[in-house]
């Protein structure tokens, strides 16, 4: 769905329940290489999974392809806020495969209500969307990212890092 903006800037022709919707596939995580996703030291930390440009209304969750191995925690948000859009898993181990994550508990396998995935954030300033590993490494393991998203000012968008 694209949406028009009127000269005001104002948006039209679209109601705000009418998200895009975009994926973003990281890779595996592979800690115990310097750098890598995962090694939640290395320069690879925090992991860009989205950019913003402008101001956006999002709604992100992961889904776990493979099982996560290394006791580190994981969240998803932005500067700032790294736990902001998905709270921080404590032990990452917790994610199995088929999870779907959208909370601290990870308790949703295979299927997650839509009422459930958390609210749509307001994201300003074009900060962009990161996945924050801490305390330890996560060695294996493999999590994709789904964002939901619209514009709130013209030229506003979300893409794939």
């Amino acid at each position: 769905m694209s949406v028009r903006f009127d000269e005001q800037g104002n948006a039209v022709g679209a109601e705000l329940d009418a998200f895009q919707v975009i994926k973003c596939n990281p890779g595996p995580f592979i800690g115990g290489t310097a750098n890598a996703r995962g090694d939640h030291d290395g320069s690879s930390d925090p992991t860009t999974l989205f950019t913003v440009t402008g101001d956006v209304l999002v709604r992100v969750f992961g889904v776990c392809t493979t099982s996560i191995t290394g006791q580190g925690t994981i969240e998803v948000g932005v500067a700032g806020n790294t736990a902001g859009l998905i709270a921080q898993v404590a032990n990452a181990e917790d994610i199995d495969a088929n999870d779907v994550w959208i909370d601290s508990s990870v308790a949703e396998v295979g299927i997650a209500a839509l009422a459930n995935i958390p609210a749509a954030s307001v994201i300003v300033n074009g900060l962009d969307i990161i996945e924050t590993i801490g305390t330890a490494n996560l060695t294996a393991g493999e999590i994709y990212y789904v964002c939901m998203w619209r514009p709130l000012t013209p030229g506003s968008k979300v893409v794939a890092a």
